[in-house]
């Protein structure tokens, strides 16, 4: 079996299209279309079942990617690095919100540059396109805080994260929890004080108001950033109340800069997952950072 075409099989198999696995190879699209035949036709099986905006794998092409991808990762490792190099000087590209791959990624990966790794961090928070980019291989590890449905892409739960309602303490003095915590108020108090936030759909807020108060939030944000950190600031500064991850405002609230105005019996939670391409853990460099992550994320 020609190993070219195995190549571009694992290629459409991670990346979900004959487009994208043209582009990764650097083929065009109908030579992609003709090996991907021109191996089904060898094995005599469909590989894949196409679809409007894709393929998807056959149980065939499914059992062939599992026993064929890390074998072809195995070779490319070996071209690429040499059989002597180690990890060698390989190139990490991750990707996530722009906070958390700071504060808590970039940390946790920063011993592998003492072995040549070079780390290269893209910044965003929506999950449709970080795991767009992931299947069309931009990218090679994913934080997100969406678990991927099935295709290409395998996602680890790697940590929850708390979120807490907090302001300065010139606007939690004006406010009672009692009264926040009254049934039905919740829209009410937002609609009535100004929000920090990181997008005009209120993600933080809506996910802690319908958690707490069984309610989507009615308001506008008066200020919007799209980083928590710009957030956190400016909620610190009085801009108005905010919904934070507790690991980025613990020292705010520690030395009174935020107030927490709610302890809710049930803190709302949010779940990062670490997303790979399936079959890519078989590259060294990847597997050592997804190591890493995980390590470092049972201290957070």
């Amino acid at each position: 079996m020609d190993l070219a075409l195995l190549r571009t099989f694992v290629t459409v198999h991670r990346a979900g299209s004959f487009t994208r696995a043209a582009a990764l190879l650097g083929l065009s699209q109908p030579a992609v279309t003709s090996q991907i035949r021109t191996l089904e036709r060898q094995l005599g099986r469909p590989l894949f079942l196409r679809r409007a905006r894709g393929v998807t794998p056959t149980t065939i092409g499914d059992e062939l990617a599992h026993r064929a991808a890390p074998h072809l990762d195995a070779l490319v490792e070996i071209a690429e690095t040499g059989l002597d190099a180690g990890l060698g000087a390989r190139t990490l590209h991750i990707a996530g919100p722009p906070e958390f791959v700071s504060l808590r990624a970039l940390p946790a990966l920063a011993p592998l540059t003492a072995r040549g790794v070079r780390l290269r961090a893209s910044f965003t928070g929506d999950t449709g396109e970080l795991l767009d980019g992931l299947a069309a291989g931009r990218h090679d590890l994913v934080l997100t805080t969406a678990r991927p449905r099935g295709g290409p892409l395998t996602a680890t739960p790697l940590c929850d994260e708390e979120l807490v309602l907090v302001a300065a303490p010139r606007w939690a003095a004006r406010l009672s929890p009692e009264a926040l915590l009254g049934s039905g108020t919740g829209s009410v108090v937002l609609e009535q004080l100004p929000v920090v936030e990181v997008h005009e759909s209120l993600p933080f807020a809506t996910r802690y108001w319908t958690a707490v108060f069984d309610t989507g939030p009615a308001a506008a944000a008066t200020v919007i950033a799209p980083d928590l950190r710009a957030v956190r600031e400016a909620a610190a500064a009085g801009a108005g109340l905010a919904v934070l991850p507790r690991h980025l405002c613990e020292e705010d609230l520690a030395g009174g800069r935020l107030v927490a105005l709610l302890d809710p019996p049930v803190p709302p939670l949010r779940t990062y997952f670490l997303v790979v391409r399936a079959g890519s853990l078989a590259l060294t460099h990847i597997a050592r950072a997804h190591e890493e992550l995980v390590r470092a994320a049972g201290e957070w």
